[in-house]
């Protein structure tokens, strides 16, 4: 492994809300290559998926994480230790997904540290692929913790992992000397504010909820014969984020994904004839609506043919969402664009 280029990345500490949020308290994240890597100082912040905040660089690549935390909303201090899939972050880690075309180049879903064609041509302004920018933690109340690989525009769960009460007397009496060491707090101010950001009834069933998967696939058509779908962008309601663009938009293969919360897409049907559509799903009925599916599924988004409204159906039944928008004139440019 000595030749190989050794990854970097930030990793990242994100919550649902900030009334969830957590305090580290003693972190450390194993690599293959044995350099030692952690967590940001400090506690959580952000949404679910995205903590919004970056931290030193660390390097390697992250095979397991051993880190003790506080949950002020329920007053327990967690240990979680894990190992992550190796042979998984093993391939992550050598991924760069592509966020935007190539001038007259075909480009793919994801290339491999490597690959010229990452370097992009010496007259391109920018390149075309990303590589992991970060190592996102989610940290749901009951000890529940989302992990992610980021890729800016890409965004793929590791898994689901299960942190620990800590009981032991020693062990727990030395978590929380740490933590009132580092937030230089009393041991009166340590009760007052466990009684202040308390969350009786917290618990982490949506966010489990959001982890369903299903096999299902977008399908855009149009009215308009000219119709031409360019990238679309999805963002689902389990962290995750997917980048479709062509050619492998036009393949549009039946994949187990989680249900999406917001889309994103462009299209044109002429020249000078460019549109941006983006579709808020409502949660409660998008649920509700793929409880019990199996097989194979269809989110359809059905565009008239003057590009002035749509409608979503679930395999051929209308969809209820929360908005749909569609902004004429956008300023994308595609290698398939009219011209």
């Amino acid at each position: 492994m000595k030749n190989e280029k050794i990854p970097e990345w930030h990793a990242e500490m994100c919550h649902p809300a900030n009334k969830y949020r957590i305090d580290m308290v003693k972190d450390e994240i194993f690599t293959l290559e044995g350099i030692r890597a952690g967590m940001p100082y400090g506690g959580s912040s952000g949404t679910w998926g995205r903590s919004g905040k970056m931290w030193t660089e660390q390097h390697g690549t992250p095979v397991g994480v051993d880190l003790t935390y506080y949950a002020g909303y329920d007053n327990v201090f967690y240990r979680l230790k894990i190992d992550l899939p190796v042979e998984r972050m093993k391939d992550l880690v050598k991924r760069n997904y592509a966020y935007c075309e190539a001038k007259n180049k075909t480009i793919e879903e994801y290339k491999y540290e490597g690959d010229p064609d990452l370097l992009g041509d010496a007259d391109e302004t920018y390149k075309s692929y990303d590589r992991i920018s970060s190592l996102i933690f989610g940290f749901a109340p009951k000890g529940m913790v989302v992990v992610w690989v980021n890729y800016g525009l890409t965004v793929i769960e590791i898994g689901r992992y299960q942190a620990k009460v800590i009981t032991d007397t020693k062990e727990l009496e030395s978590a929380k000397k740490r933590y009132l060491d580092i937030w230089r707090f009393s041991p009166a101010r340590f009760d007052e504010l466990a009684k202040e950001f308390s969350v009786p009834d917290a618990n982490c069933k949506i966010w489990d909820m959001f982890r369903l998967r299903y096999n299902w696939k977008p399908v855009f058509t149009s009215e308009n014969p000219n119709f031409r779908l360019f990238t679309i962008n999805t963002e689902y309601y389990n962290g995750e984020k997917e980048q479709m663009m062509r050619p492998w938009l036009l393949e549009n293969k039946i994949r187990d994904r989680a249900l999406p919360n917001v889309f994103q897409f462009f299209w044109e049907t002429g020249i000078g004839q460019k549109f941006e559509g983006r579709i808020f799903f409502n949660q409660n009925e998008i649920f509700s609506r793929f409880k019990g599916l199996s097989g194979d599924n269809e989110i359809q988004l059905k565009i008239a043919k003057d590009n002035r409204s749509l409608e979503v159906l679930l395999n051929n039944q209308k969809l209820e969402v929360d908005s749909i928008r569609i902004y004429p004139n956008s300023k994308w440019d595609f290698n398939d664009s009219y011209k």
